[in-house]
């Protein structure tokens, strides 16, 4: 029987989703440093409830790709009961800010936009009703946690909305407009507003300011003023901390941890604020997260807050010290972060397949041994992503889920989903929407078919899922023809290993080398095609498809 596009791109969703081990055993561990986190802008995934489309008067005029698209927070918990991430073997689900933005739009120079990123918050203790509501946060978060999969919350500590005649400002002791900064030193980068119209949080100061007058007589329309000030009360009466900017941020952003037991931030430009700030914010989430721990015994995923930096233009080979500019260094990792995003995949990727992989694992076992490293090819504002035109797919989920350290799916990654769209400008190209109606139809594209892609994507994702030795453990090259490598991880009682071939000739059967990893007579899976084989004289021979071969124990 032949299959229409639309049966043949379901039957190959529902076979990566049901094949081999989506979900490990119980018993295997998670570990950050092989976590594969799945990034997606709320707004652009998946639409589950068209009534908030555009809350709070908001019109559908902006510039092309920088308006609301209708996405929520209700869509993506759809996609998670219907095991979408679980079949890729998504371990974290990072989400840009859903707190309530800017209402109205704003002109950076590229045509009329709105806040549909997240990152203008008019108010950090809302949800922004274009996303939902607080219980749809919720009931997101617990979804995510039933599957196994924790919560990475975007948090901004350097700046609001931008400023509009029709908005309300912050006050001046809370932010400043000047100077904007240039980017040439610590003064240039921190003492500064990232751009012109970007009102920058004071987190320099530690003087006591007042609740902002508007934000006090929001609260009050809402009923909630006397709880929210009662709150804010108790905190700095209980840290003893000053009335300062920064200070209020950062118990708003821990409610979030307290409310609904987010497992980690990514936060977002941590170079242009104070180094220090953040080691401050990791005491106060980490108390949050204990408290939430308190209130719900035995639910948490994580022991202990994880914290992710977004450090514009740091790379792996900058180790810990990252150069601000005029000679002066910052550890990151010593001021508050367990890993940081790593901005030199997209280049390096360029590289073959071993020394992109040796570099990584040199660097990941020498300079930054025992730190958290995320890879990613794509994401919401590097404009010079691995295959911006998306004609490498296969090669891109090579590179990015079999590297060493942890991998960022960003959204669409997985289908190819184009990075461009007529009439947009920037960023805002690499922000279109979910290709699902791509996916569904497995549409052809120059030598590939989406919905094959995706399960590409898939196979690798679950194997990562299931084996920690693949980002976390050390690499060694077996062979050169095929191209073959092993991974091994032994450290606190957890023990894996496994071997990759890649680019393997097409042949009825191959044989691979896997001496010194597995013995004669153990018995192998692989879990890119199923095919299973013994091992005899340090080989194994088998059906290989799709030139790659993901070898590992075969399960009893």
């Amino acid at each position: 029987m032949k299959l229409s596009p639309i049966a043949l791109s379901l039957a190959l969703l529902a076979g990566s989703m049901n094949a081999q081990a989506a979900r490990p055993a119980p018993d295997q561990p998670f570990l950050w440093e092989n976590a594969t986190v799945y990034f997606l802008l709320t707004d652009r995934f998946n639409n589950a409830d068209k009534r908030n489309d555009l809350s709070y008067g908001r019109k559908a005029d902006a510039a092309p790709q920088r308006g609301y698209m209708g996405g929520d927070l209700k869509g993506v918990t759809a996609k998670l009961k219907a095991g979408y991430f679980d079949s890729l073997g998504v371990d974290v689900l990072w989400l840009t800010p859903p707190v309530e933005q800017l209402h109205g739009s704003t002109d950076e120079g590229t045509g009329k936009s709105y806040g549909f990123h997240g990152y203008w918050a008019r108010d950090f203790t809302a949800v922004d009703a274009n996303l939902g509501t607080e219980k749809d946060f919720r009931d997101f978060v617990e979804a995510a946690h039933a599957r196994g999969i924790r919560v990475l919350l975007d948090v901004v500590m350097n700046h609001t909305a931008p400023f509009t005649d029709a908005e309300p400002a912050w006050p001046a002791d809370w932010v400043r407009l000047d100077p904007v900064c240039t980017y040439k030193d610590v003064a240039t980068n921190v003492d500064c507003a990232l751009v012109k119209g970007l009102p920058d949080v004071r987190t320099d100061s530690n003087a006591s300011v007042a609740l902002p007058d508007a934000l006090a007589a929001k609260w009050k329309r809402e009923g909630r003023y006397e709880r929210e000030v009662k709150e804010l009360d108790a905190f700095f009466a209980r840290t003893g901390y000053p009335r300062a900017p920064r200070y209020y941020l950062m118990k708003w952003h821990a409610d979030w941890v307290r409310k609904f037991g987010i497992d980690g931030f990514r936060a977002d430009t941590v170079k242009h604020t104070e180094p220090g700030i953040w080691k401050e914010l990791h005491t106060v989430a980490e108390a949050a997260h204990e408290d939430w721990k308190r209130a719900h015994p035995g639910k948490a995923l994580n022991e202990k807050f994880y914290m992710l930096a977004e450090v514009y233009g740091y790379n792996i080979a900058h180790g810990k010290e990252f150069d601000m500019g005029g000679g002066a260094k910052v550890d990151f990792y010593d001021n508050g972060f367990d890993g940081m995003i790593n901005f030199g995949l997209v280049w390096d990727g360029k590289q073959d397949y071993e020394t992109l992989f040796s570099k990584y694992a040199a660097a990941l076992q020498g300079p930054l041994k025992g730190q958290s490293l995320l890879n990613y090819t794509a994401s919401h504002d590097d404009g010079n992503p691995f295959d911006a035109e998306r004609k490498k797919p296969y090669e891109t989920a090579n590179k990015l889920l079999l590297a060493p350290g942890a991998a960022q799916i960003y959204y669409g990654d997985e289908t190819a989903r184009v990075l461009d769209a007529p009439g947009a400008q920037g960023d805002a190209k690499l922000r279109t929407y979910m290709n699902w109606d791509d996916l569904a139809k497995n549409v052809q594209r120059d030598g590939y078919r989406v919905a094959e892609v995706r399960a590409h994507w898939a196979r690798l994702g679950r194997f990562r899922h299931a084996h920690v030795a693949v980002g976390a453990g050390l690499h060694e090259k077996i062979a050169d023809q095929p191209y073959t490598f092993k991974r091994t991880y032994e450290k606190d009682g957890i023990s894996d290993k496994v071997v990759v071939a890649l680019d393997v000739p097409g042949a009825a059967r191959s044989t691979i080398k896997v001496g010194g990893v597995f013995a004669d007579g153990q018995k192998l899976k692989d879990y890119y095609s199923g095919a299973t084989a013994v091992v005899r004289g340090g080989e194994v021979t088998l059906p290989v498809k799709g030139g790659i071969a993901l070898l590992a124990a075969a399960l009893k």
